[in-house]
């Protein structure tokens, strides 16, 4: 994977003045961790706004500051409620012999499992993220779940049904499900809560 780094300058602006620094492309930023103090720190805008947009919380960055690399993690961002534009980040400094945690995301295969072609099923995902351990250069970006299992409705995959990820250890329960296929008619039931029993009005219920 290439390595994705983030030039970084220290700051001494603080609290409410940071406003005016973002109005000079510059983003507010703080790393702490491992052995390093929190440190306030700057961030070029525009980079870093492009850079972290493809950036999960399980994706290993490298600051640079004082000449020095620092190996991190982003582990809070704030945006801007309606731009959406970013206003701070938290990197937190790891090192890269020490294991971390970190949630990283379930993404669903591009192939449509067997059970979709052959019956109309309908896939329902019941993880959309796995909290795992390992060394930083370990951490996937993200897991892609291979539906080809699914072959019939009723059909699913669990987490202990992944594949084994080399120096990964996955903490969520194993026999956590991670998805079914399920018959659409049942599907529809359980999004619209029509699945239970029919009320039944009879004649001493009426007004």
């Amino acid at each position: 994977m290439e390595k994705i780094i983030l030039e970084a300058e220290h700051r001494e602006v603080l609290g409410k003045k940071v406003k005016a620094m973002r109005r000079e492309g510059k983003l507010p930023a703080v790393i702490f961790g491992h052995t390093m103090e929190t440190t306030p720190i700057t961030l070029d805008m525009r980079d870093a706004s492009k850079i972290l947009a493809g950036v999960g919380s399980s994706t290993l960055v490298t600051i640079q500051l004082d000449g020095m690399e620092h190996a991190a993690l982003v582990r809070e961002r704030q945006h801007n409620v309606l731009s959406r534009a970013l206003l701070h980040v938290d990197f937190q400094a790891v090192s890269l012999t020490e294991t971390v945690r970190a949630s990283v995301a379930l993404i669903l295969g591009d192939e449509d499992a067997p059970a979709v072609k052959a019956y109309g099923a309908m896939i329902i995902q019941g993880a959309e993220s796995l909290e795992i351990e390992c060394l930083p250069q370990y951490l996937p970006e993200r897991i892609v779940v291979d539906l080809s299992s699914l072959k019939n409705i009723g059909d699913s995959i669990h987490i202990k049904d992944l594949p084994v990820m080399p120096g990964v250890e996955i903490l969520d329960d194993p026999d956590t499900m991670v998805v079914v296929a399920t018959a659409l008619s049942e599907a529809s039931l359980e999004d619209t809560g029509e699945g239970g029993e029919p009320e039944v009005i009879g004649a001493d219920d009426e007004d």
